[in-house]
C-alpha cells in the first residue's frame, strides 16, 4: 500500500468508497457525509482550502482503497477536522486507517493546535482507533458541525 495526495482522477472512486461504506451501516441519510455537496469533487474541494489536504491509499495495482482528509473546522482558529476516513472492506484490518491517520495528523500538527472529529457509536473499530491515537471523547459536537446524525465527538491536542 502507498499513501499519496488525492488527484482529480480519484474523485469518483473515493466517492463510491464513502457511499458504499455509509450504505453498509445504513448511514446513507441526510446529516452524514453521504450528502455532502463536495463529495463528487473531493480533490478540488481540499485544494481550494488553505491548510487542507486529502490523501488516498492505493494498492499495488494503483487502485484507490481508502482515504482521509484534514481541513479547517468552521471559523475556529487553531482547530482542524479529521474528515472522511473510509477504507474498502478488502483493505480493512491491516492497519491502513492508522497509517492514513498518521499522515493526516502529521500534516495537522504543522498548521493546527487541535484536531476534532465526529463519528457514530456503531463504528466501533473506528472509535477504538481514535481512542488509541489519543483522541479524547467530548460530551457534544463543537458549534458549527454540519453532520447532525453524528453521536460521538473527539478532540486531540496536537503537539
Amino acid at each position: 500500500m502507498r499513501i499519496r495526495e488525492m488527484e482529480e482522477r480519484d474523485n469518483h472512486t473515493m466517492e463510491q468508497i464513502i457511499k458504499r461504506s455509509l450504505e453498509s451501516f445504513n448511514l446513507d441519510i441526510p446529516g452524514t457525509a453521504y450528502f455532502d455537496p463536495q463529495l463528487s469533487n473531493l480533490a478540488q474541494f481540499y485544494k481550494e482550502q488553505s491548510n487542507a489536504k486529502y490523501w488516498v491509499a492505493v494498492n499495488e495495482r494503483d487502485e484507490v482503497v481508502g482515504g482521509v482528509g484534514i481541513a479547517p473546522f468552521g471559523q475556529m482558529t487553531g482547530i482542524c477536522e479529521l474528515q472522511k476516513l473510509y477504507i474498502t472492506p478488502e483493505a480493512q484490518g491491516i492497519g491502513l486507517s492508522k497509517e492514513l491517520m498518521k499522515v493526516a495528523l502529521d500534516f495537522a500538527k504543522e498548521h493546527y493546535t487541535y484536531c476534532y472529529l465526529e463519528t457514530v457509536k456503531i463504528l466501533q473499530a473506528a472509535n477504538l482507533l481514535y481512542s488509541k491515537l489519543g483522541f479524547k471523547q467530548l460530551d457534544r459536537a463543537l458549534d458549527g458541525s454540519d453532520h447532525n446524525v453524528m453521536d460521538v465527538w473527539y478532540m486531540k491536542e496536537l503537539s
